[in-house]
């Protein structure tokens, strides 16, 4: 259905943001379709520069077999396209691949999956969620819930704790061990909502003010429920404690993890 999708669209259809659902193919046909459209030709520079957002796209000057072979060497795909008059220019193009927590966009964000997400990050740093730059966190949580909790080795695992909750309500987890104690990252995707207007129509500060409302609207954090936290007082457990604080890791010494039904009642009502 995406394939036959990307056939219908053209250059004046393309986006920073749907430019990431097309496949060098898909950018290779537009292109030449565009040498049939005089205000395609005119203004093809500009589409060039969406099309680079996603992809390396590159004109082949020197048209010899073994300057051909390089490129297809490097996973491009080649291609002749007929210019004005009968000319033939060869186009050079591949999708960039997102390897590192650097290639992460707002455009590119909501075309990976979460499972490919963690991959990047466990491919470029070990020290966990708080060693990325908030620039980069702010990016990764535009399209992914994110939740970590940390704790030591043999306990992570516990029956009925936020791990088998995180596991059961679809997220995916990435464990990064730190010594005895293991830090849980959980992504899961978050929908997409429809809009009429694209990023490139709205004005960036309101498309993200948006967001952060539907953010809001999705991502209720446990602890406002106050009344019923109070009910369940009596029935206290470390894990939910730490569920309660999204995104937030909760660290403490193996012998403070031994708390007591008193010793957080006491706390409750010294406040």
């Amino acid at each position: 259905m995406e394939k036959d999708l990307n056939k219908s669209l053209t250059l004046k259809m393309l986006s920073k943001g749907n430019v990431w659902n097309m496949q060098e193919n898909d950018i290779l046909r537009m292109m030449e379709q565009a040498q049939k459209d005089i205000d395609l030709r005119e203004n093809f520079r500009h589409y060039l520069d969406i099309i680079k957002t996603a992809f390396e796209a590159e004109e082949i000057k020197i048209d010899k077999p073994e300057v051909i072979k390089k490129y297809q060497d490097r996973g491009f795909k080649v291609k002749a396209i007929k210019s004005e008059g009968e000319e033939k220019i060869k186009w050079a193009v591949k999708k960039r691949p997102i390897n590192r927590v650097t290639d992460l966009t707002y455009e590119n964000i909501h075309h990976i999956s979460a499972e490919t997400l963690l991959k990047v990050i466990e491919r470029n740093f070990g020290g966990g969620w708080e060693s990325l730059s908030q620039s980069i966190r702010d990016v990764i949580e535009k399209g992914f819930s994110i939740s970590t909790i940390t704790l030591p080795h043999d306990r992570l695992h516990k029956k009925g704790g936020m791990y088998e909750k995180k596991i059961n309500d679809g997220f995916e987890v990435l464990e990064i061990p730190k010594g005895l104690w293991v830090e849980a990252i959980f992504a899961k995707v978050k929908p997409i909502l429809e809009v009429e207007k694209t990023k490139e129509d709205i004005p960036e500060k309101k498309f993200l003010d948006d967001d952060d409302d539907d953010d809001d609207d999705m991502d209720l954090p446990e602890d406002t429920h106050k009344d019923d936290r109070d009910d369940d007082e009596d029935d206290f457990d470390e894990d939910a404690f730490s569920e309660e604080s999204y995104r937030t890791t909760y660290e403490a010494s193996p012998e403070e993890l031994d708390v007591t039904t008193d010793d957080v009642a006491d706390d409750v009502y010294d406040e």
